[in-house]
Parts: structure tokens; sequence; C-alpha cells
């Protein structure tokens, strides 16, 4: 199964993420270091994400400078816990987003074999990675093409128009990140 490394870089603020992703039988590894810049406050985090083969999510681990480890995970009976810690304000949610990550936007993409020109929303658990705060959040996917995806936010007017290559990662999200190399 192939390793992917992939490296994004921000377009509305300074940031970088660097990530390697490890595909096996038995699941799927990210590990990654974000860098970006949120105003006043820069953010360093490097975070490992564990998926099932299916690219279902299981756990993140996020260390920050300064800051303790943190880690939200999602079991296979729908439970889900910050720091070990029930968070049922998280039932019904299968995928995160992380904030600052494109590479999160390849979860439901990878894992719902999405069909074209139909929407497809989902509850997601996004992760504010500036102060590690954790709410759902409704998104919603259309595939256009084999190489485009149609983000948009079901709780605001957001939506974006998604490049991918050919394993499902995001080339481009206008106006917030493009692949480099």
């Amino acid at each position: 199964m192939p390793d992917h490394l992939l490296r994004w870089r921000g377009l509305e603020t300074v940031g970088l993420e660097h990530c390697h992703v490890r595909e096996a039988e038995n699941g799927v590894t990210v590990e990654s270091l974000l860098i970006a810049s949120a105003g006043p406050n820069p953010i360093a985090a490097a975070y490992t994400m564990v998926l099932m083969p299916d690219w279902t999510f299981r756990s993140i681990r996020i260390e920050r400078p300064g800051h303790a480890l943190w880690r939200l995970a999602h079991d296979a009976t729908g439970r889900w816990t910050i720091n070990d810690t029930p968070a049922p304000h998280l039932e019904g949610c299968i995928d995160i987003d992380l904030s600052g990550s494109p590479l999160t936007n390849t979860l439901p993409i990878r894992r719902a074999r999405l069909l074209a020109n139909v929407p497809q929303r989902f509850e997601m658990a996004w992760i504010d990675v500036a102060d590690l705060s954790v709410h759902r959040d409704g998104q919603i996917y259309t595939r256009l093409d084999a190489h485009r995806v149609r983000y948009q936010s079901a709780d605001s007017e957001f939506e974006a128009v998604l490049t991918l290559d050919d394993h499902g990662f995001v080339r481009d999200y206008p106006g917030l990140f493009t692949r480099l190399g």
C-alpha cells in the first residue's frame, strides 16, 4: 500500500502543513506538522491521526509547544472522548475537520465514495487548532468529476470547489491552501 508525502501552504494566512500518510491493510496513519500565523499568535502543532482501512476516523493526538498533549478519539460504538472524557456533544459525527489542515477534507471524500452530483451531508467534529476546542459542524460534499469536489458549509454561505489528485488528496482549496510539489 502506498505512502504519501504531502505539503500545503496557506493562502489566506501564512502557514504550512507537512504530512506523511501511510496506508496499510490494517489502517491509515497520518503524521503531520502544522505551522500557521493566527493573528498575533503563531501556532505550531504536530499531530498523529489513526484511521480505519476505509478512512473512518479513530483518533488524533495533537502536541503543541507549551501545551499538554491533547487527544480526541471515536470508538466503534460511536462514542467520542476528549482526553479520555466522554464528549456526547459529538455523537453522530464520523469524521473530523482540523482547522489549518486541508488533509482532513480527504476523510469523507475517501470514506464515503461520493457519487457524481449527489450532495452528501456529514456531521464533523471540527477542531480549532488554536485553542483545541471541538464543536459539531455540518459539511456537504458533492463530487463534480474525478478530480473536483464541491465543499459547502451547512451552517453558512461558504463553499469552495476542491481540486483533488488521483488519490483523493486536496491539491487546491481556493483561497485557503495549495499543494506544493
